[in-house]
């Protein structure tokens, strides 16, 4: 990856039937594809353990460290089969069932065991991302009557949202935990839990997680207006979180979703935490080569809300234009992280807690001393992901290079904004040697040319004795 493909903005990009092969994943991670997603909702084990093997076989080829996300389904709600040509119209009355039949304009069934439990009068019924609107009339031990507010056709396992109502189905559902297993056996990076709603459903995954000995990271997706009530609990307890706008739009009023993102980006930055805005990023290179005026503004400011990524789903997925797709989502976020660049907005606290305040404040003086004094890179030996996310949070003008001895860790950071991460194996004893090593990364990789300046935090184990860091500038060469 060269620096001129570099857009602080990280890219994940989901692999699909468009985008599998080998050549193709090489194309992405050269033009700043930082994480791969692979979608548990479609294929096989064996198919995703095929796109893994060749992922891994790529990113052995980079310097730099790319990362994979496991989606998790969740308890994805459904309606049963439908006779072809059915039609719902206007006002008119239709009953829901639970179970499998086939269903007409009259009837039809849903999946959701706990439908009749959990629904109530006066809520709304969504099918098909809300096509066809229901308004629930009343229900009885074994149906739900509705009154259809908009309608429309209506086709065989379409999906089924229940905005105003509290579901009590789990997020995690048992075809997930296999998913959980499959991840943790083929050491994933990070999980996206579908439909969260409360904070305690990311701990029960975490500890889990924790008691099969694995350090997956666990990214909550917000796409439910419960969680959205949530969310400073959620955040808390998350690694980093993602924002679902296509179920949020589904489920709560569209206008209000580009103010929840805002809400969200702000808090997690404010919290220290990734933060990844999806759904419809580019929507409209599915099937053209280049995006919309509207996308190219939604991409903006998704930039100017300070997310840390950008995900592509059906774009790279199953897109004509998937590697297209990535440049121009690349160009975009560059083109507004180098206005935010000579703005030169004054940088907010970042609150990370007594713990990792010194830390914080740290990484705010790295990005005031660089309008002070330029530099092509800053260099920094990474020994937790949580310092690696204050430093994409403080909003470096620079890329930063992230060097970490766990491979692991050194994967996971990548998904932080701003962000080179390269796995560096081994302990460094001397000062000199260390730098040394630097100048070899920088020069080899062509980030930087010989007399470029460099901002370095090296790693405590070269610095003398009771120092709790350094910041330090450094020529290459010299």
């Amino acid at each position: 990856m060269q620096m001129a493909h570099f857009s602080k903005t990280g890219i994940i990009a989901t692999l699909g039937p468009a985008s599998e092969s080998a050549e193709m994943i090489r194309e992405f991670i050269a033009h700043r594809v930082s994480t791969f997603r692979l979608n548990f909702s479609h294929g096989t084990f064996d198919s995703h353990q095929e796109v893994l093997e060749r992922i891994n076989q790529v990113r052995s080829e980079f310097s730099h460290s790319i990362s994979v996300m496991g989606d998790l389904c969740g308890p994805k709600i459904r309606i049963g089969k439908i006779e072809p040509g059915t039609v719902l119209n206007d006002d008119q009355e239709v009953t829901i069932v639970v179970g499998n039949e086939a269903g007409n304009a009259e009837q039809f069934s849903t999946t959701y065991v706990d439908l009749i439990k959990d629904i109530e009068s006066g809520q709304r019924i969504l099918i098909n991302d809300g096509q066809i609107i229901l308004g629930v009339l009343s229900k009885t031990a074994d149906a739900v009557c509705c009154k259809v507010l908009v309608g429309g056709p209506l086709s065989s396992h379409k999906g089924l949202n229940l905005p105003d109502t509290r579901l009590s189905t789990k997020a995690i559902t048992e075809k997930d935990w296999r998913c959980v297993d499959w991840a943790i056996e083929h050491n994933l990076d990070y999980l996206a839990l579908s439909f969260v709603q409360y904070a305690d459903e990311i701990r029960t995954l975490k500890k889990y997680l924790a008691e099969k000995g694995s350090n997956i990271k666990v990214v909550p997706k917000i796409e439910k207006p419960l969680a959205v009530e949530n969310i400073e609990s959620i955040i808390n307890v998350s690694d980093a979180v993602l924002i679902a706008r296509g179920d949020l739009g589904v489920e709560m009023d569209l206008a209000r979703v580009p103010l929840v993102q805002k809400q969200i980006t702000a808090l997690c930055r404010r919290l220290g935490k990734p933060v990844i805005v999806a759904t419809q990023v580019l929507q409209s290179m599915i099937e053209n080569a280049s995006p919309t005026r509207a996308e190219a503004s939604d991409v903006s400011n998704a930039v100017l809300d300070y997310a840390d990524v950008l995900m592509l789903s059906g774009e790279t997925a199953v897109g004509k234009y998937p590697v297209d797709a990535v440049k121009s989502l690349g160009h975009l976020s560059r083109t507004t992280e180098s206005f935010l660049e000579a703005r030169n907005e004054p940088r907010p606290r970042i609150d990370a807690g007594a713990d990792l305040a010194g830390k914080a404040a740290a990484a705010r003086n790295v990005a005031h001393l660089l309008d002070e004094v330029p530099a092509k890179l800053v260099v920094a030996s990474i020994e937790s992901p949580e310092i690696a996310s204050l430093l994409g949070k403080a909003r470096i003008d620079v890329p930063i290079l992230a060097l970490c001895a766990d491979q692991h860790i050194a994967r996971q950071i990548s998904l932080n904004y701003g962000l080179i991460s390269v796995y560096q194996p081994g302990r460094c004893e001397s000062f000199h040697r260390w730098v040394a090593d630097v100048d070899h990364v920088v020069l080899e990789n062509r980030w930087a040319d010989k007399g470029d300046k460099l901002l370095l935090m090296p790693p405590l184990s070269v610095l003398a004795c009771n120092t709790t860091g350094a910041i330090m500038m450094h020529e290459i060469g010299k």
